[in-house]
């Protein structure tokens, strides 16, 4: 059963979020199962290839669908908005212990989680002393991602002036949390010689001629001079909370997204399906008709080739028969001539007879 159909017409969208109670008090007493046989499954989306899911995967869909799928009418956003009240509020007891919620109070935040860090990750490094011959290699880019190179830097960028000696670098990470994980190497390979930001607090008046390094946080990014200026052009402050969250927000983003794909492709293979059902029915009854006729003809052939036998013979015998009485008359006429010359030969004996008899009588035969 689906809420968008039936004798309810479409809703717009300012509309969804009052018409969403509605299927959730259908969801909540029953008139739409969602737990069948031990699985979860959408009531909305009734004939899709996939019908079981997970508590997080329904939830998932549920929440993409509601939340802005542009090839789902208003209606259905608003009832899978309700689906996904339902799965958070009364199938909680569903979800996989690590998605639960917590009715405890939540973790304190570890001073890592809360600092500021700027991101996409960076690193700072000060107190560039080069002489004179060492200068103008210290000064390329290249030189840094060379020395820095099993941290894998996407960029350098040098600072040095000959009025602000010594110079300073920005060294770039990639924005993922590998990029994390080796700035904080980075970080921590400083702080184990002694040359991290501490120690760089705690020596600046007499630095000697030892780099030092450290991760950009929040007072390198409110600082004044080109670096700030850099960094607060090509990074912003985040919490690794934030990082995460936003993280966590784009991959939910992407599956969603994932999922209304997966949706609109599976309407689609129904849709193809269909039409090559279709089809397949279509062309099944053009074969039938074909034989059908193929049988017709050869029966009419056969019936043609059988008159034309029939007709044959019959001319056939017609023609036998004609000949048959043609030579009966033929030997008919031929005994009638018999006869005939036989009738003259007696009839000129009987003249010749009757005309010996005349002279015998003495009279002169008249004709």
């Amino acid at each position: 059963m689906d809420y968008s159909s039936g004798d309810d017409s479409d809703i717009s969208e300012s509309e969804i979020n009052e018409y969403k109670e509605k299927p959730y008090e259908d969801l909540r007493d029953g008139t739409y199962k969602v737990k069948v046989s031990g699985n979860l499954r959408c009531p909305f989306c009734a004939g899709k290839k996939k019908q079981d899911y997970k508590y997080k995967d329904l939830l998932q869909h549920a929440s993409g669908v509601g939340k802005g799928s542009a090839n789902r009418s208003a209606k259905q956003k608003a009832n899978h908005l309700a689906l996904a009240k339902y799965l958070e509020i009364d199938l909680a007891n569903e979800a996989e212990p690590n998605l639960r919620p917590s009715l405890s109070q939540p973790p304190v935040k570890t001073p890592k989680e809360v600092e500021l860090y700027v991101w996409p990750w960076m690193g700072i490094i000060v107190n560039i002393v080069a002489d004179t011959k060492e200068k103008m290699v210290m000064l390329e880019k290249e030189y840094w991602l060379e020395k820095f190179s099993r941290y894998q830097p996407s960029d350098v960028q040098i600072f040095w002036s000959e009025q602000d000696l010594p110079g300073q670098a920005i060294v770039k990470f990639n924005s993922d949390w590998k990029g994390y994980l080796i700035a904080t190497e980075f970080d921590r390979a400083f702080e184990v010689e002694n040359h991290g930001k501490k120690h760089w607090s705690a020596q600046e008046a007499n630095p000697g001629s030892d780099v030092y390094g450290w991760s950009a946080r929040a007072d390198d990014y409110q600082s004044e001079g080109p670096m700030g200026e850099y960094l607060r052009k090509e990074g912003k402050l985040k919490t690794i909370a934030e990082i995460q969250q936003e993280g966590n927000e784009d991959r939910n983003s992407v599956v969603e997204e994932l999922a209304n794909t997966i949706d609109l492709t599976n309407q689609n293979l129904d849709e193809w399906k269909y039409k090559y059902n279709e089809k397949t029915m279509t062309l099944s009854r053009m074969v039938e008709e074909k034989d059908k006729l193929h049988l017709a003809f050869l029966e009419e052939t056969r019936k043609v080739q059988r008159h034309a036998r029939d007709s044959v013979r019959r001319v056939l015998d017609e023609q036998e028969k004609l000949n048959y009485e043609l030579e009966a008359k033929k030997r008919k006429l031929d005994s009638w001539s018999k006869e005939l010359n036989k009738r003259e030969v007696l009839t000129e004996r009987e003249r010749q007879k009757l005309d010996e008899e005349k002279k015998m009588a003495g009279t002169e035969p008249d004709f």
